[in-house]
C-alpha cells in the first residue's frame, strides 16, 4: 500500500478579501456601520516587494516527494498552517467524481472559456492546453467550488499570463468577464486586454476585480459602478482617462487602486464617501484641491496616496480626523501653505511624505512627536523652522528636511530663492484656522524618542501598488 507523505487541502475563501496573486499583507481591524472588516489581508496580483525591482511571477513550489521508505516508514510531519503567508489560488480544481454529472451551467462556462481562448496565440504558461472537454473545473485558471450544494465556477485567475492575440492583437475583455454568472473574483492583471468590462451588474457575487496592467483605454468603466458586491477594484497601470465619476467613491470597497492612468480634472467632492481602507490616486493628472470631505473617512482610511499629480491649494484641516491613517503621501504636487496643526491627532501615522511642493512656515513640533511615525519626508519645500523634537528625527535619519529655508541647517535653498518665494506667496484663505490645535481623542504629551523605540513600519499595500507588474 502506498502511503501519502503529505496532504493537500485547497481552501477557497469565498467571502474573504484575499485571493490575489502574490500577497502583500496589511491587517487593519476597522469597523464600518453595519459592516465588520476584520484583519483584512490584501493580495495584490502580479507580485511586489516594493516599487523597486518587483519579483518575477512564479507558481507556488510543489511539495517535495517522500523519500523511499525505510523500515519503519516515516513521513515528514505536515506543514504548519499557512497563517498570513502567501497562497496562490489553484490553477485547477479537482475533477468531478464519476458520480457527479456536469451541470448545464458548467458546460456553458466551459464553452465560454474555449471561445475566449480561440484568438489567444500567445500563451506562455500553456493554459489553453488544459482547456479541453466539458468540465471547466479542470481548466487552468478556473477555480470551482460548491455554492448552495452546486458545483460551479467561482473564480478566474489569469494574473500574469500575458495572453495576447495574433501579431500582438489585443483581446476583448467582454468575451469572458460578464459571461460566468457565479463569478466571485476575476483576476486578470498583466495581460493584453482592452475594452470596458460590461454586464458586471449581472454578477451579483463578484467581490474582486483586478484588470490592472492591461491595455484598457477610454473613460472609467461605468458598468463597474453597478457591481454592488465589489470590495476590491484594481484598475491601475492602464490608459484610462477623463474624470473619475463620483459614484466610484460610493462603492463599498476595501481597496481602490486607480494609480498610473491618465485621469484628469478635479477629485470628486464626495471623496469623503470612500469606505476603502487603501486608496491610491497617484501618478495621474488630477488638478484642484484635495476635498475637505476626506475627513469623513475617519472610520476606515488607512493609506492614501495622491502623489505625482497637479494638485493645488492647501491641505484640508479635516485630515486630522483620520484616526486610523498610517500612510499619507502628497509629494510631487503644487500644494502650499502650512502643515495643519490638526495633524497632531494622527496618532497612527507611520509614513508621511509632503516633499516637492510649496509648503511654508514652521514644521509643527507635535507632528514630530507622533509615537508611531517612522519616516517624515519634507524636502524641497519652503519650511522656515524646525524645533527640538523635529531635530531629533533629523539626527535619527527619520526626517528629510533638505532644500527648504531653514538657515541653520545644511543643504538648504539659497536665501535669495527663499526671499523671492515669500514675496510672491499668497496665504491660504483659512490659514489662521490651519494653525489652530485640534481636540484629539488621545493626544501625545511627550516625545516618543524619550520613551519607547519607534516601531518599524509594516509593508504598505498602497506603495506596493505603485510597482508595475512583471
Amino acid at each position: 500500500m502506498t502511503k501519502l507523505c503529505f496532504s493537500r487541502a485547497i481552501f477557497l475563501i469565498i467571502v474573504s478579501y484575499s485571493f490575489f496573486h502574490n500577497l502583500i499583507t496589511s491587517g487593519a481591524s476597522i469597523s464600518h456601520d453595519n459592516h465588520n472588516r476584520e484583519a483584512l489581508e490584501i493580495v495584490i496580483g502580479g507580485g511586489y516587494l516594493s516599487p523597486a525591482e518587483p519579483p518575477e511571477d512564479c507558481p507556488p513550489p510543489s511539495p517535495p516527494p517522500c523519500p523511499p521508505p525505510t523500515p519503519p516508514p516515516t513521513c515528514p510531519p505536515p506543514p504548519p498552517p499557512p497563517g498570513n503567508q502567501p497562497s496562490h489560488p489553484p490553477q485547477k480544481s479537482p475533477r468531478a467524481s464519476p458520480s457527479s454529472p456536469l451541470s448545464a451551467s458548467l458546460i456553458r462556462v466551459a464553452r465560454v472559456i474555449r471561445n475566449f481562448g480561440k484568438p489567444i496565440e500567445y500563451d506562455p504558461k500553456h493554459y489553453k492546453d488544459t482547456w479541453k472537454g466539458d468540465d471547466p473545473c479542470t481548466y487552468s485558471g478556473v477555480i470551482c467550488d460548491k455554492v448552495k450544494n452546486k458545483r460551479t465556477a467561482v473564480g478566474i485567475d489569469f494574473n500574469g499570463n500575458r495572453f495576447g492575440g495574433k501579431g500582438g492583437k489585443l483581446l476583448d475583455i467582454n468575451t469572458i468577464v460578464g459571461s460566468i454568472p457565479d463569478l466571485m473574483f476575476f483576476h486578470a492583471n498583466s495581460n493584453n486586454f482592452t475594452g470596458a468590462p460590461a454586464n458586471i451588474s449581472k454578477l451579483r457575487n463578484l467581490f474582486e476585480l483586478d484588470l490592472s496592467n492591461n491595455k484598457m483605454i477610454g473613460e472609467f468603466p461605468k458598468d463597474v459602478l453597478k457591481a454592488s458586491s465589489l470590495s476590491f477594484l484594481d484598475l491601475r497601470f492602464n490608459s484610462l482617462n477623463g474624470t473619475v465619476p463620483a459614484e466610484a467613491f460610493k462603492l463599498y470597497l476595501d481597496v481602490l487602486f486607480l494609480n498610473n492612468n491618465q485621469f484628469t480634472g478635479y477629485i470628486p467632492q464626495n471623496l469623503g464617501d470612500v469606505r476603502a481602507l487603501y486608496l491610491t490616486l497617484a501618478n495621474n493628472l488630477f488638478t484642484g484641491h484635495i476635498p475637505s470631505s476626506i475627513g469623513n473617512c475617519n472610520k476606515t482610511l488607512v493609506e492614501v496616496l495622491f502623489l505625482n499629480n497637479s494638485l493645488t491649494g492647501c491641505l484640508p484641516y479635516e485630515i486630522g480626523n483620520l484616526k486610523f491613517l498610517r500612510v499619507f503621501d502628497v509629494s510631487k504636487n503644487q500644494l502650499t501653505g502650512p502643515i495643519p496643526h490638526s495633524f497632531e491627532c494622527l496618532e497612527n501615522m507611520e509614513l508621511m511624505n509632503l516633499s516637492q511642493n510649496y509648503f511654508t512656515n514652521e514644521v509643527p513640533e507635535m507632528l514630530c512627536k507622533l509615537g508611531k511615525l517612522s519616516k517624515l519626508t519634507l524636502n524641497n519645500n519652503y519650511f522656515t523652522q524646525v524645533g527640538a523634537e523635529c531635530r531629533k528625527l533629523i539626527s535619527q535619519n527619520m526626517l528629510n528636511i533638505n532644500m527648504n529655508c531653514i538657515k541653520d541647517l545644511p543643504n538648504q535653498r539659497p536665501d535669495a530663492e527663499c526671499k523671492k518665494f515669500y514675496l510672491q506667496y499668497t496665504a491660504c484663505p483659512n490659514e489662521n484656522s490651519l494653525l489652530q490645535s485640534m481636540s484629539c481623542p488621545v493626544k501625545t504629551t511627550e516625545s516618543s524618542l524619550d520613551s519607547v523605540p519607534r516601531p518599524a513600519m509594516a509593508p504598505s499595500p498602497s506603495y506596493a501598488a505603485l510597482g508595475i507588474h512583471h
